[in-house]
């Protein structure tokens, strides 16, 4: 799969380290009319060829710098400032499908085997999923007879909290998976460092026992998650 690095690696190139920010306003302000939107295409299609390093990928490299053209244009007729950070993820996903497909056009074989979704696969895919908006309303549902009024002098990210949640749920499987249970201890100590030194200054004992609790609720569906697919897997090849 070396082939992929490299189209993944000509894409980040191309996409921003070659891709100065005057050629984004450029583009932005002009679109169509901007001669840095046919030089960022030409830059990847370059790229694509130095890396592959096999001139017979050319049709391929032409396919996909037009396919990066017609995914930005898209992202730059559609997005707005609203928008720009929607667009932004989804505009680079779009270009690695894109990398998937040509890669897929070039040679299939390089994707034997992948086609089976395996027993342990669906498990994990299950359990990433409860880590996430299921495990975060569980969370909030059992702790919400707790909740303690807002502090009208502090501020927060939007939902800052419910995303954090499912990072750390999140790290604490992976680290299960990959057998080092001795990152979530600190996991848990950087989370303490930087949480509940702000609960201290602020004296307030509700707020402290409320965030305490829904931490430990979170942490513990997290290894509990981590535990059975440890349980369950073992069993499957």
């Amino acid at each position: 799969m070396i082939i992929f690095i490299k189209l993944i690696l000509a894409h980040l190139l191309g996409d921003f380290i070659f891709q100065p920010r005057q050629w984004v306003e450029a583009k932005e302000q002009k679109k169509l009319g901007s001669y840095q939107f046919y030089l960022h295409l030409l830059v990847h299609g370059l790229l694509l060829l130095l890396l592959v390093a096999d001139i017979g990928f050319w049709p391929f490299a032409l396919g996909i710098a037009l396919a990066h053209g017609l995914i930005d244009l898209v992202k730059l007729f559609a997005q707005n400032e609203q928008s720009r950070r929607y667009w932004f993820f989804i505009d680079q996903f779009a270009h690695l499908l894109s990398l998937v497909i040509a890669l897929w056009f070039y040679d299939s074989s390089l994707f034997a085997g992948m086609e089976t979704i395996t027993d342990k696969h669906w498990l994990s895919i299950t359990i990433f999923v409860f880590l996430s908006l299921p495990a975060s309303m569980t969370i909030k549902t059992f702790i919400s007879r707790w909740t303690p009024l807002p502090d009208e002098h502090s501020a927060s990210l939007d939902k800052a909290g419910q995303y954090i949640g499912i990072l750390e749920r999140w790290f604490v499987f992976v680290f299960i998976m990959a057998g080092r249970w001795e990152a979530i201890g600190f996991l848990v100590a950087a989370k303490s460092v930087f949480r509940f030194g702000d609960l201290r200054q602020s004296k307030d004992r509700k707020l402290t026992e409320y965030i305490l609790i829904g931490t430990l609720l979170s942490f513990g569906l997290a290894i509990l998650s981590g535990w059975l697919y440890e349980q369950y897997a073992s069993q499957w090849p």
